[in-house]
């Protein structure tokens, strides 16, 4: 089959990509918040709740895209690595909808991030000869240096805007906590350039880059064009500047912003962001949409899976 679907189920977020091979042009997409980590840190476990959302997304997914004329293939990343009822949650999933998932390491996870990343790198323009990558998700938040062909390295940790939400009460909290809870990013940070030496850009991906961008640009969880983000500048000013303004928002306004039950969780997600500046230096990173999802598509077209 000449179309294919590839299918990201996150700690919060179900992100499908409809493409044809031969073309590379985009059939459809689909993007749902399903929460899959809402209550994993407490019971360690995934909800029935969060199993039904899942469910329910992948049947609208199936009404909105037509799966029938295309091959498939669904990778999952840190909650349900994280899960004590990984197996029984999985099987539940493929037995009400059909898709079956797989359980992808962090080291796949970046892989599949970095090969989207350059493919959108190659169409903005862009040629660095080194950047850091960094992939803020639900459950974990992945780094990953690029020194050119062969000069590759990754790290995942468990530290996720979903997770971190959970786990303290308030922002401030958060706040407080972030530069303990990262220093083990800071340390790997230090570890990777100390070897092979600073890199030339600092990359964002994931939900959390992508709203900030977002609302840097004007634009609602409506009106959201991913074409528009791609490139997009963010210094740590902006950062601080768009996390005031959705303190500031009614709760109508930011469901407006950021769309139903994220502005916790972006707020959480930017005060990891922020520490990733502080940690690298960086004035100013360059946010991209493409990510795991659009990875596994480009490796399912070029026969990789």
């Amino acid at each position: 089959m000449k179309n294919i679907i590839a299918i990201d189920l996150g700690s919060n977020s179900l992100r499908i990509l409809k493409m044809d091979c031969k073309t590379k042009e985009r059939l459809g997409e689909f993007h749902k918040t399903v929460k899959t980590a809402d209550g994993l840190s407490h019971s360690g476990l995934i909800s029935k709740e969060a199993v039904e959302r899942v469910v329910l997304a992948l049947h609208e997914a199936k009404e909105r895209l037509d799966f029938s004329d295309a091959r498939v293939k669904a990778v999952t990343t840190e909650a349900i690595r994280q899960a004590n009822n990984s197996d029984e949650v999985l099987n539940r999933i493929e037995e009400q909808t059909g898709v079956i998932f797989e359980v992808i390491d962090g080291e796949q996870e970046a892989i599949y991030a970095l090969s989207a990343v350059q493919s959108r790198l190659k169409l903005l323009g862009e040629s660095p000869k080194s950047f850091m990558m960094v992939d803020i998700g639900g459950g974990s938040t992945e780094l990953l240096f690029y020194y050119g062909e062969g000069k590759r390295f990754s790290k995942s940790f468990p530290i996720g805007i979903v997770t971190v939400t959970q786990t303290f009460k308030t922002l401030p909290e958060i706040s407080n906590a972030i530069p303990a809870l990262m220093n083990p990013m800071k340390e790997y940070y230090n570890e990777v350039t100390a070897q092979y030496g600073e890199v030339e850009l600092f990359i964002a991906t994931a939900g959390t880059p992508t709203t900030v961008a977002a609302m840097k640009l004007g634009m609602e969880y409506e009106t959201y064009d991913a074409q528009k983000i791609h490139g997009t500048r963010l210094s740590q000013k902006d950062l601080v500047a768009q996390l005031m303004k959705l303190l500031e928002m009614s709760p109508e306004e930011r469901v407006r912003a950021v769309g139903v039950g994220r502005d916790d969780l972006i707020a959480s997600g930017i005060l990891i962001y922020d520490e990733l500046y502080t940690i690298s230096g960086f004035k100013e990173s360059m946010v991209i949409d493409d990510g795991i999802r659009e990875g596994v598509a480009f490796s399912m077209c070029e026969g990789r899976v």
